[in-house]
């Protein structure tokens, strides 16, 4: 079985793209197998992306995380499979589904762009302290569960420890959520750093927590409701700008997605 080793401004995966029917298959074994770092091809997740239709362009793609659990939302994910549908099948706009929810994706020369769609926005959900202050986190549901702290410094932040306390909090049990730190960067620029849920650390990018940045520093007055260039720790910045027939639920992020290698899986 063919593999690519792909990663979308740092957040990087294992992609299988129309991988043989086999109803045997444990995938999120095969997730946690695959991911780990040391022992495996190594990635933040596994992405299943199966052709459904060609004319139009139509994928159903399934993404595992590190930990072998189901994302409802990757937004990276989707990134790299709409890249590698475009290498394999030349296709520039297609529709992906993932999770039940129809994404859109156009790839350009240097950028693969798809869409997310912002769902509950609950302002000052939950308080923690960190380094001394108090900090609230917004939560901004943008297919997937994420809350959003914005502070003064991210790099002053030890974003494995208090990710990882946040992520875990009482007030968010069951499910848990993605945690972002942000910080304004300039004009209609933030600088983000995400724990990710599923990866369970640091991840250097997050589609979906860079949409749910935008969402709440467009709330909380540090950017206007126009694109945003988000910096991450890959040093490949992702951009979000509002989808122009549906503004106010649906937003473009979009940045660079480079194939590393190819193999084929033992």
């Amino acid at each position: 079985m063919r593999f690519r080793k792909i990663h979308g401004a740092g957040n990087d995966f294992v992609l299988l793209s129309d991988p043989e029917p086999d109803d045997d298959k444990d995938w999120p074994k095969e997730a946690e197998r695959l991911c780990a770092r040391r022992i495996g091809v190594g990635a933040d997740g596994l992405v299943i992306s199966r052709l459904v239709s060609e004319d139009p362009a139509v994928l159903e793609v399934t993404c595992f995380n590190a930990d072998g659990s189901l994302a409802t939302m990757c937004g990276n994910a989707l990134r790299c499979s709409a890249w590698a549908a475009h290498r394999d099948h030349g296709f520039q706009q297609m529709s992906l589904r993932m999770a039940g929810v129809e994404h859109e994706a156009v790839v350009s020369n240097d950028s693969v762009w798809v869409t997310a769609e912002v769902g509950e926005i609950l302002p000052r959900r939950l308080q923690v302290i960190i380094n001394g202050r108090p900090t609230w986190f917004d939560s901004a549901h943008t297919g997937t569960e994420h809350v959003v702290a914005i502070v003064d410094d991210v790099d002053a932040i030890d974003a494995l420890v208090v990710g990882r306390l946040v992520r875990h909090h009482a007030d968010l049990a069951p499910l848990g959520t993605n945690v972002n730190f942000v910080q304004s960067a300039g004009s209609q620029a933030l600088k983000i750093r995400t724990y990710e849920r599923g990866v369970e650390a640091e991840t250097l990018s997050c589609g979906s927590g860079a949409v749910a940045a935008v969402i709440v520093a467009t709330m909380r007055g540090l950017v206007a409701r126009r694109t945003v260039t988000v910096h991450n720790r890959a040093g490949e910045p992702l951009t979000v700008r509002p989808h122009d027939a549906r503004p106010n639920r649906t937003q473009w992020v979009g940045g660079p997605v480079t194939n590393t290698f190819e193999g084929v899986l033992a």
